[in-house]
């Protein structure tokens, strides 16, 4: 899942970055709001942190832009401000979950996976799908009750499928969602990956729709 953090403070970008990407998320950081509007305007997001106090557009003003462009991605505002009428505002003007500094890390994470639970349409951060089941709680998938070993990028392929089940995903996209920026790849990598995932799961599990991409077998 692919994360934008608008935040200036670089130590708190920092933890958010850390716990964020520990919980296997790929984290994309921004520091102005300028940028942040611009980078979630071009860039297709699974969720946003939005820091209020940004510098050279506030993030009410970012906010109100992506809503009025009808951007739909899920967002969590971040304020070091106390008045209640802020927070109402910030509500008002399109977010869909607000945290007041100081906060704990963890409670972020839980609550970006609650908003993209819900965006996605899926209720509980534990996801059945016949007899595999994966707990994004703990980065675990089960088979009959029996934990699989995954490596990250598996489980995260794995992940960003079963949250976009029903519909198809392009190679693109997936390289987006689940790898870090920085993170050297060959052109085949998502090819290779979706290889060793169907080793683990069964080739009928991830279905191959040539020219477009991939996507759950219909029995899942």
């Amino acid at each position: 899942m692919k994360i934008l953090v608008a935040e200036d403070d670089d130590r708190i970008a920092e933890v958010l970055d850390s716990a964020l990407s520990r919980s296997g998320f790929e984290v994309h950081r921004e520091q102005d709001g300028e940028t942040a509007w611009y980078r979630a305007d071009t860039e297709d997001f699974d969720a946003i942190i939005l820091d209020l106090g940004l510098p050279q557009m506030d993030g009410l003003t970012v906010l109100k832009r992506w809503r009025r462009g009808g951007l739909a991605t899920p967002v969590l505002i971040l304020t070091a401000r106390g008045q209640w009428e802020e927070r109402v505002e910030g509500i008002e003007a399109g977010a869909d979950d607000y945290v007041v500094k100081p906060f704990h890390a963890l409670e972020i994470v839980a609550r970006i996976r609650a908003l993209i639970r819900r965006s996605k349409g899926v209720a509980s951060p534990r996801i059945t799908f016949g007899k595999y089941e994966l707990d994004m709680r703990t980065m675990q998938v089960t088979e009959d009750g029996i934990p699989m070993d995954l490596t990250p990028q598996e489980f995260r392929l794995m992940a960003y499928l079963l949250h976009n089940r029903g519909r198809t995903v392009s190679q693109l996209e997936i390289t987006e969602h689940i790898y870090r920026q920085d993170f050297e790849r060959d052109s085949n990598a998502v090819e290779v990956l979706v290889a060793r995932l169907r080793k683990r799961l069964g080739h009928d599990v991830v279905k191959t729709r040539r020219g477009f991409g991939y996507t759950l077998g219909d029995d899942y």
